[in-house]
């Protein structure tokens, strides 16, 4: 049996599925001689894909997506004490993803920086790979909301 993969979550799913079984992402059928090949030599240098701020032309902190939802690259400033994020309409930070939330997830800004803190979800929110309840996070930090993967970004 032939099985595609996910682009979002990865999961294997059967040749005749359209949509995952896991995420709901819809599924990528490669036709065959689709796939080409490249060669990659050690010595070739690769550019950086990090985006600092001044190049997104935002001020002050902000969570950028790098990934879920066909949203990578979407910048949302972080300009209030408390930005909250989930499926519901309300959120400032709305995370379209049945494994989201409502109210899944707030950033706080408090005197010593920026802190995200978990409300109670049912899958949890993720820093740097790990489920959190609350964390203090730092410049490049990757937070991940259901399939979604953010990055935190501070200067």
């Amino acid at each position: 049996m032939t099985y595609v993969h996910c682009p979002e979550c990865g999961f294997q799913n059967p040749e005749a599925a359209n949509y995952c079984s896991k995420c709901g992402a819809l599924l990528i059928h490669d036709e065959p001689g689709a796939h080409t090949t490249m060669t990659f030599t050690p010595e070739e240098e690769v550019e950086d894909e990090a985006l600092s701020l001044a190049e997104l032309r935002i001020e002050g902190p902000a969570l950028v997506v790098r990934a879920g939802g066909g949203r990578a690259g979407e910048t949302f400033a972080l300009v209030d004490d408390r930005t909250s994020l989930g499926r519901g309409p309300e959120c400032e930070i709305f995370l379209d993803d049945v494994t989201v939330s409502r109210r899944h997830a707030v950033v706080t800004r408090g005197p010593d920086g920026f802190t995200l803190h978990d409300e109670g979800s049912l899958n949890g929110t993720y820093v740097n790979r790990r489920r959190v309840e609350s964390s203090k996070l730092e410049d490049g930090d990757e937070v991940q909301i259901g399939k979604y993967k953010l990055t935190f970004l501070e200067s």
